[in-house]
């Protein structure tokens, strides 16, 4: 016999009905799950998944709530065992008198569960702790109380059947004419922890306590649009370059505001990628800056490949092995199949096309010198194949032992070079011109001694004949054939040879091989 809570008289009630509902892992390195019940007489279940068991497992709570009688009017909360938080005392210090919980109105049978769906509870309480229970499903109340009679408990719903269900694959079935009682409630999902998402523009993540807050809002605008610009359709290369040029403002004051010089780097980058952007735009449109010549799209595409194609000739100026001009073409073609890691591959026609007198022999003089190592002979080199093609090593080429070579352009870079000299060398009308190699020499030297608009030398000035001859070693008179050649061939239009200099300028068909010189 227990005592009641608010006397010392014994209370005749009979505890309230209570099991649970268990679903637990069976462990490491396993998806299945073991299903348990509190009550003795259910056997334990084993299930392939954690689906598999929650639907078992309500299943069985399920089978019996409708197996378990009404709820009996002379019974007491279940939860007042457990301590439930609905009778323990009120500890407002306001409070007059520390009074336990009195509980209140019929009984019922709730159901209760777990929000991560772990276990699932059944009892019988008072009406007025189901309604304090959180989460609290009401699945059956007591019929309305009668005079107690001395040893005669209280009868049941007709229509029910007591026992307990045993876990099986037989399903528990309910008499016609039985109470339904109400589906067990399903888990409440756990709500996810989400932390607001932090605000990027490219990589860098802006932080939240950056001031002034309107720079930190105009990084976030950019890293909004610079998100949207990626997903349109179509480029649009003026918008792109008014990005730039307010990413490099916003990163240049972001730099002063944190005194970071990483920033400043990148606004120098964003900068030079704006004014890059903006030309091809201007190229694209036809709407070329003063003096340039519209609509023009160079094979090499910005100002850094531009002083790439000159040192590339600088270098082969001052380290060819061997006089003469037909040499020096050869080198510089073969510098460029080599430049990154002092190796490459080449096919006879890349030897054969350059208008050389004996190219067999002249190899033959680079190997002799050591300038150049074939793995065979020269004549297996120029009789090879596009599909069999002879690999070459130039080992002044070869990158040192700290990693570093002559050439400060990447791998990327040397095949747009030499796709550009050669594009140069086997131009169409060079080809049917029959030029020699000194000619294909010039065309790739004035190529990138030229203005925007093709005109020769730094501001259409002129080329002096001293820097001319130190990249295409010939003598004035050869000099004068070489450039009545180009003009025949439509590569050089109003020229004019000075005792000192030459001016001219560069056909139309031939500007977007050009290399511009800076302003």
């Amino acid at each position: 016999m227990t005592q009641a809570a608010t006397g010392s008289e014994p209370d005749e009630r009979v505890p309230g009905r209570r099991w649970t509902v268990r679903l637990d892992p069976v462990g490491r390195g396993s998806a299945e799950v073991r299903v348990s019940c509190s009550r003795p007489a259910c056997a334990e279940r084993r299930l392939p998944s954690a689906a598999a068991g929650r639907t078992a497992a309500v299943a069985h709570l399920t089978a019996h709530l409708r197996a378990t009688p009404a709820p009996r009017a002379d019974t007491y909360c279940a939860c007042r065992a457990d301590g439930c938080r609905a009778h323990l005392p009120d500890t407002d210090r306001h409070a007059r008198t520390a009074q336990p919980w009195r509980c209140g109105g019929p009984v019922v049978l709730t159901v209760i569960t777990d929000r991560a769906g772990r276990w699932w509870q059944a009892l019988e309480c008072c009406s007025r702790c189901a309604a304090a229970t959180p989460g609290a499903r009401t699945a059956a109340a007591s019929p309305p109380s009668a005079p107690r009679t001395a040893g005669r408990p209280t009868p049941a719903v007709p229509g029910t059947v007591a026992g307990n269900p045993q876990f099986s694959d037989q399903q528990v079935t309910t008499p016609t004419g039985g109470p339904a009682p109400l589906p067990v409630p399903a888990p409440r999902p756990r709500p996810a922890r989400r932390r607001p998402p932090e605000a990027r523009v490219g990589r860098r993540v802006i932080p939240r306590d950056l001031r002034p807050e309107s720079l930190r809002d105009e990084l976030t605008e950019l890293g909004d649009l610079f998100r949207a610009y990626q997903k349109r359709p179509e480029p649009d290369l003026a918008l792109l370059a008014d990005l730039q040029e307010r990413k490099a403002r916003a990163f240049l004051t972001w730099s002063d505001v944190s005194c970071d010089v990483t920033l400043r780097l990148e606004a120098q980058r964003a900068e030079q990628a704006a004014a890059v952007i903006r030309r091809q735009h201007q190229h694209r449109t036809g709407c070329a800056p003063d003096g340039e010549e519209p609509g023009v799209a160079r094979l090499l595409t910005g100002p850094a490949q531009w002083e790439y194609a000159r040192s590339v000739l600088a270098h082969v100026a001052g380290h060819t092995p061997l006089p003469g001009v037909e040499a020096r073409l050869l080198v510089l073609m073969l510098t460029l199949r080599t430049a990154h890691s002092g190796t490459g591959n080449l096919v006879g026609q890349d030897v054969n096309a350059l208008g050389l007198t004996d190219p067999e022999d002249l190899v033959e003089q680079l190997t002799g010198c050591g300038w150049l190592s074939l793995p065979g002979t020269v004549g297996d080199l120029l009789a090879s194949r596009p599909e069999n093609p002879t690999p070459i090593t130039v080992p002044s080429l070869v990158p040192g032992k700290d990693g570093t070579g002559p050439f400060t352009f990447g791998r990327k870079t040397r095949p747009k070079l030499s796709g550009w000299a050669q594009r140069v060398v086997s131009d169409k009308k060079l080809r049917k011109a029959k030029a020699p190699a000194g000619a294909r020499l010039l065309a790739v030297t004035l190529a990138t001694w030229t203005d925007h608009v093709g005109r020769l030398g730094p501001g259409g000035r002129g080329v002096t004949l001293d820097a001319l001859t130190t990249q295409v070693p010939v003598d004035a008179d050869e000099l004068r054939d070489l450039i009545d050649r180009l003009t025949a061939a439509d590569w050089l239009t109003d020229t004019a040879l000075t005792d000192t200099h030459l001016t001219g300028r560069l056909t139309e068909r031939v500007l977007p091989l050009t290399c511009p010189l800076p302003d």
